[in-house]
């Protein structure tokens, strides 16, 4: 496998061993560690994790929404099939819901108070004040989600309905950050100065999830790109593996377009934390990757008979087997192949796109693909809001 797979679930034994549990916004809480570090040689490796399923096509059109098409609009998402960012978009009525994680009970006639997203400061964001209407009445909000119970709004103007607000795509476009780093790099690829922020203090208040990956610096040494990411705060499980993937592909994009070579990635984060509702999933990674390394010491001769044998019992009309029987042959086969046949996963751009906004970002993504991807399965994690 990667070594990316090896040195992520390092951190995640990490997290789990040395971590301190702590309570957060979403009331679900975390196990954390203060900070991380990670590094990766683009030359050497493409790193997606293969001890689970990376759903590489939502992350890149997500990396894509961001740093090409520099949109904040969640439909443009819809449109390509991703719903990632479902959980943190304005409503019709330029109000934000959150919802309660826990829906045992579901109270349809619920309705809570509306906040007022603008009454906050970047230095106390929770100090919100109710929002009224134009009759002089504080706001209320029922959910819009059947079976989901809201425990709490904020309003934000119609004019950011179906939006995240002032984050992200927002920020690289009102900058023009995409286009000011690939001119950068064509006129003076020495600059020192290529750094580009998405953390600006006069949109916090309007964005609905102020960026976790805030800040990129760009260097270029002996025609090799470089590249360093900040992230303030890391969900281990659901959005590590989605960022570093995504990542690596802006970074090879914007090489490829700058005549230069993808080198390498620091990878610094603050706050990585795992959910405690997120462990189980986390523990049977770690699990896969103790029996990739297991079954990795027996002869060849007798791993290749027993990739036979399942490949002859998954494709017999006549066999029988509950789902879980057959997932887990499954979850043998695929691991088996990784080890006897290969598993280096290589990113492809096409040769002939030379201009960054040029790049396919339907859900095809027909300039850009990652070859040899194999993997030991998908891993549900819950989302918390």
């Amino acid at each position: 496998m990667t070594k990316f797979d090896k040195d992520y679930l390092e951190l995640c034994k990490k997290i789990l061993n040395e971590g301190y549990e702590v309570r957060n916004r979403t009331g679900i809480n975390t196990i954390k560690v203060p900070s991380h570090n990670f590094e990766f040689d683009l030359e050497k490796e493409f790193p997606i994790l293969q001890s689970k399923q990376t759903f590489y096509k939502n992350a890149i059109i997500e990396m894509l929404w961001i740093w090409q098409m520099q949109s904040n609009d969640v439909r443009l998402l819809h449109d390509r099939g991703v719903h990632i960012w479902d959980e943190w978009m304005v409503d019709k009525d330029g109000i934000y819901r959150i919802y309660d994680n826990n829906n045992d009970y579901f109270d349809a006639n619920r309705k809570v108070v509306v906040m007022d997203a603008l009454s906050g400061s970047v230095t106390d964001p929770g100090n919100l004040t109710f929002r009224y209407d134009n009759k002089g009445r504080v706001m209320k909000a029922k959910s819009l989600i059947p079976g989901k119970n809201i425990i709490g709004a904020k309003y934000y103007g119609k004019e950011y309905a179906y939006t995240i607000g002032t984050a992200y795509g927002y920020i690289v476009n009102r900058y023009k950050h995409t286009q000011n780093l690939i001119n950068t790099l064509k006129k003076n690829k020495e600059d020192r100065r290529m750094v580009k922020s998405l953390w600006q203090d006069e949109f916090l208040n309007t964005a609905v999830l102020p960026s976790c990956v805030w800040s990129t610096e760009w260097d270029v040494t002996s025609d090799k790109l470089n590249l360093s990411v900040h992230q303030r705060s890391c969900d281990v499980p659901l959005g590590l593996p989605f960022n570093v993937t995504q990542y690596a592909t802006l970074l090879s994009m914007v090489a490829h377009v700058t005549d230069l070579i993808p080198g390498k990635i620091n990878y610094s984060i603050k706050d990585a934390h795992i959910y405690v509702n997120q462990i189980d999933g986390v523990n049977e990674q770690i699990n896969r990757w103790n029996y990739y390394n297991e079954i990795n010491s027996l002869a060849s001769s007798y791993l290749r008979d027993r990739f036979d044998y399942l490949e002859l019992m998954l494709t017999n009309p006549y066999s029988i087997y509950s789902e879980e029987e057959k997932n887990k042959l499954i979850f043998e086969r695929n691991t088996i192949d990784m080890i006897i046949n290969g598993c280096k996963p290589e990113l492809w751009l096409n040769p002939r796109i030379r201009d960054f906004f040029s790049f396919d970002n339907s859900r095809e993504l027909k300039d850009i693909k990652i070859k040899k991807y194999k993997h030991m399965g998908k891993i549900e994690f819950p989302i918390s809001q």
